[in-house]
């Protein structure tokens, strides 16, 4: 336990957040960090028009991340940290699911979209495998969320899940 306190002491220090009291940084004003605000709500989720799971993004940290909370339809869950880096200019989002499997993308808003890309490294069961996730907000305060995939070496992508989001009421 002692170990990871001053771990935490230190990565917090390093980054302004630990030791000395200090005073709460303003709420982010940034246009560049809001440009995945559409994506905040509770939703409704399906594909192919049948319930796919509910999902609630909620804005965290004064406004410089989003968090996920997804609950699949058929008993599954993950969540997913997304926050704009203004070191290397791009959006990440962090996911893992209640089985362990995890994601890192990385991409940024363009052409009316939230596009974010990563590799997932090849494992004993699997090649590596490209993956490209889309998030379009539609009319009526709907967002369109596409996941493909294509093998690293080839760009032939395949859809592995087409989802409108839906606000929950």
């Amino acid at each position: 336990m002692f170990p990871v306190a001053v771990g935490s002491m230190l990565l917090g220090a390093a980054y302004g957040s630990g030791g000395a009291a200090q005073s709460p940084k303003p709420a982010c004003s940034d246009p560049i960090n809001h440009q995945f605000d559409f994506w905040i709500g509770h939703w409704e989720v399906t594909a192919n028009g049948k319930a796919a799971g509910t999902s609630h993004i909620e804005q965290i940290l004064n406004g410089y991340a989003l968090l996920e909370n997804w609950s699949s339809a058929q008993g599954g869950a993950g969540k997913s940290l997304n926050f704009f880096d203004p070191a290397d200019g791009l959006w990440h989002q962090t996911w893992v699911d209640q089985s362990g499997s995890v994601l890192y993308l990385a991409g940024g808003f363009k052409q009316g979209a939230m596009r974010l890309e990563g590799n997932r490294p090849a494992s004993k069961q699997q090649p590596a495998i490209r993956h490209r996730i889309t998030w379009t907000p539609l009319a009526g305060g709907q967002v369109r969320q596409l996941w493909e995939s294509s093998p690293v070496d080839k760009d032939v992508w395949s859809v592995q899940f087409d989802g409108l989001y839906v606000p929950a009421r």
